[in-house]
């Protein structure tokens, strides 16, 4: 096995062993901005320049690539707390704000940040090492409310995986559908608000294979959740051939009970500049991309607690 190296760049921070870089830009929202493997990149790539992030811009006026963290809400909306109503910006308050740099070692480092809409620090360690099979990063996550007061809050993990026609996306057995939070131009046949898995109807009549990955331009983008998910549902993944990978993501139901997934062959954004072309896996604590939307899931944080989370990504070389 390799070891494993960890080199803090001017605005950057590179994770090495063997043939797996990851790269991370603190400036820029703690972002996980590339994952490499035998020189194929697996993250999808900024739609434009990365640049400054304000407090009020939406996700899509942004570069739209690699892997953020959504807190406390992935839609932006205004919820209620102790101290009267917040307001969470589009894809939360995280991917907008820098990160500081808390420790690195040997293929290992921890990034922190404040929120800004609600008094919450995320704090992420993120460690790359080598397996049998090919490559394992590990994020190790805690939330702390700074404030005296009791806080609502969700996360989801948000990495956009670059996708091409043909990779196939894998889920337990035992899930059968999804609940659909949104499809672009109503896609998928929303008539009980969910659709079956695999093999979901469309509205216009027909059925869609959501495991297979469509040709580029064909305006896919579908946001499903599945949930609350059992001890034996905690894994989702992306078997990409042509890149010779499999991306297995695992987690734990009992912690974040809740999988998002964002299916995209350039159905985001809307308009003329560049759009993704991605899957993106997504542990959460919600099956809603709003805080604001309450139920069983909804949670919050007592003052001067914490929460901790693991998320795992396995990258199997084929």
């Amino acid at each position: 096995m390799a070891e494993a190296v960890t080199r803090i760049e001017k605005e950057s921070v590179l994770l090495q062993v063997g043939d797996c870089s990851v790269t991370l830009l603190p400036q820029f929202g703690g972002k996980v901005a590339s994952i490499l493997v035998k020189g194929h990149e697996l993250l999808q790539t900024p739609l434009v320049p990365y640049g400054p992030r304000t407090r009020t811009m939406g996700f899509n006026e942004g570069d739209a690539s690699g892997w953020d963290e959504c807190l406390p809400s992935v839609s932006g909306c205004t919820v209620q707390t102790a101290n009267g109503p917040a307001s969470v910006p589009d894809h939360g308050d995280l991917w907008r704000v820098e990160w500081k740099v808390l420790s690195a070692d040997k293929g290992s480092v921890t990034l922190s940040a404040d929120g800004f809409s609600l008094p919450l620090n995320l704090m992420r360690t993120t460690t790359l090492t080598q397996t049998e099979k090919g490559y394992r990063i590990q994020a190790d996550y805690k939330l702390a409310n700074t404030s005296n007061k009791e806080t609502p809050w969700a996360w989801s993990a948000h990495p956009g995986y670059a996708a091409e026609e043909g990779d196939i996306l894998s889920l337990p057995l035992s899930i059968q559908a999804l609940r659909i939070e949104w499809t672009r131009n109503d896609r998928l046949d929303k008539s009980n608000g969910k659709a079956a898995w695999p093999i979901a109807k469309l509205a216009a009549g027909g059925e869609t294979d959501l495991r297979v990955s469509a040709e580029t331009h064909s305006g896919v983008g579908d946001k499903l959740f599945a949930g609350p998910l059992t001890a034996a549902e905690n894994w989702v993944a992306l078997t990409r051939p042509k890149a010779g990978v499999r991306l297995r993501v695992s987690f734990d139901p009992a912690k974040t009970p809740y999988l998002g997934l964002w299916i995209c062959q350039d159905g985001y954004p809307e308009g003329s500049i560049p759009q993704q072309h991605c899957v993106a896996m997504e542990p959460t604590t919600a099956p809603v991309d709003s805080l604001a939307i309450t139920g069983p899931w909804s949670r919050t944080l007592a003052p001067d607690h914490s929460y901790f989370w693991p998320m795992t990504l396995d990258l199997e070389v084929l």
